[in-house]
């Protein structure tokens, strides 16, 4: 999908199915094996490869997205060690990462959305309502307690 990154849907305005092409479903193959983080790996890519492990995103992935996952953790492991960083493979491993999920903006761009269970009230619900409190009591402090 070209263009900015999607607003997440409990953030846009309208509802409606988006334009597009239909969704095409098919069975997923058997539970894949995930593999293990090489010993010889760059330490960097070695913890990228875990959090794939320990991300939402996994869920979705087949056997064939953990052996890309292994090819792009190699590679970077690769350009990390080099005494002259490339940045023409280091565009590579981002884009592959990006293909991966990796990222809040392709989750978005892909239409994948992660929640998190939150107990109580979140960060952000409480700037809101700090905020909303604030405009309350500059307007008279119509609602206040």
């Amino acid at each position: 999908m070209p263009g900015p990154v999607p607003k997440r849907s409990d953030q846009r305005r309208r509802r409606n199915e988006p334009a597009g092409p239909a969704l095409v479903k098919a069975e997923a193959g058997k539970t894949p094996a995930v593999p293990r983080a090489s010993g010889d790996w760059h330490p960097i890519a070695k913890r990228w490869f875990q959090s794939l492990k320990d991300s939402g995103q996994a869920q979705f992935y087949e056997q064939s997205d953990w052996l890309t996952a292994v090819y792009v953790a190699e590679a970077m492991s690769r350009n990390l060690g080099q005494s002259k960083f490339s940045a023409q493979l280091f565009q590579g491993v981002m884009s592959a990462m990006t293909d991966l999920l990796t990222t809040a903006g392709a989750r978005r761009r892909a239409r994948v959305e992660l929640e998190r269970e939150v107990s109580g009230e979140g960060p952000a619900e409480a700037a809101r309502v700090t905020l909303m409190d604030a405009y309350r009591k500059a307007a008279g402090g119509a609602g206040t307690t």
